[in-house]
């Protein structure tokens, strides 16, 4: 195989946009192949440097066009960390299993799921989900932030997104569309501006015709207000509601980690987290973690984790006031 030097001179060629350096770089890595006895991979990496020549390089990267719009990460979240109902958890499974099949899928003539409408409030693991499936799919993570689309950019909000399915083409990964309903409200309610029902014409037709291979991920916190139209578009809608008893138990286990043991009374600290986000149950358990650390305590008490779940229940009754 191509020795690490090599290997670090292809990625500083890549990231330096110097294909030059990359071709030249690439030869010397079939040179060595052959000379280990691999020639008919020695082959195939001339093959590939012959087509590359052949036609003119492009250079895709996200621009400041897009800036502030699109930001890209390489999560490392795992499936085990998404705490759903087995139901949920059967669903998010199907999609990556698709995902990695989808190969065999296209000899049949099936495509794969990967357009994936997320609804449900705020800190019910909407954002979690696409990460664990960004994660588990070995692809980068872009999230659109639609908010920020359409307030920055009235006006222009439908070439961005031109932009954005534009660079799908070319840059793969997991594209997560978050707080959507920015743009996806249904167009025939009357306080909707003539802008946002152009720029939602436009997703649509967008969406329709993509034909990359990427995962699209819409996530909204008011299904309520989307477009009926928005769903046909989807290979699956799911929709995420509060933690139910197990979930609670589970999340709480998994949080605490080594700061519980099989004496702390996991149940009664699930039942006083009954009616809170996934988000505000992580918060509290991470607060009962911190207090237990600058207490000098190895472990977090039930009265603790308590009082912190009820600071959180008290704010979401303040916000709904």
């Amino acid at each position: 195989m191509a020795t690490a030097e090599q290997v670090k001179a292809l990625i500083r060629s890549h990231l330096n946009e110097n294909p030059d350096q990359f071709i030249t770089t690439a030869l010397q890595v079939a040179a060595h192949e052959a000379r280990q006895g691999h020639s008919e991979l020695a082959h195939e990496i001339r093959q590939l440097v012959d087509r590359a020549k052949s036609k003119p390089a492009v250079i895709v990267k996200f621009t400041n066009d897009l800036s502030g719009l699109v930001f890209s990460e390489n999560p490392e979240v795992p499936l085990e960390a998404l705490v759903l109902s087995g139901d949920m958890k059967a669903r998010i499974e199907r999609i990556i299993l698709e995902y990695r099949q989808q190969n065999k899928l296209k000899k049949h003539g099936l495509g794969h799921r990967r357009k994936i409408l997320l609804s449900g409030a705020p800190g019910t693991g909407k954002t979690m989900t696409a990460r664990v499936l960004a994660s588990e799919l070995k692809q980068p993570l872009h999230t659109v932030q639609m908010d920020r689309l359409v307030t920055k950019f009235m006006g222009e909000t439908g070439a961005k997104l031109r932009q954005i399915f534009d660079r799908m083409r070319e840059v793969p990964g997991v594209y997560l569309f978050d707080e959507f309903d920015a743009i996806g409200g249904e167009r025939s309610l009357d306080n909707d501006v003539g802008e946002i029902r152009r720029v939602l014409t436009a997703f649509l037709q967008f969406i329709e015709n993509d034909t990359s291979d990427n995962l699209i991920v819409a996530a909204t916190n008011n299904p309520r207000l989307l477009d009926r139209a928005l769903f046909r578009r989807f290979d699956d809608v799911i929709h995420y509601e509060l933690p139910g008893k197990e979930e609670c138990v589970r999340l709480i286990a998994n949080l605490l980690g080594t700061f519980y043991d099989k004496r702390f009374p996991i149940e009664k600290a699930a039942a006083a987290a009954a009616g809170l986000s996934h988000a505000e149950i992580d918060r509290a358990c991470r607060d009962a973690m911190k207090l237990a650390i600058l207490s000098n305590k190895s472990r977090v008490t039930l009265d603790s984790l308590t009082e912190l779940l009820k600071e959180r229940h008290s704010a979401y009754r303040g916000r709904e006031g």
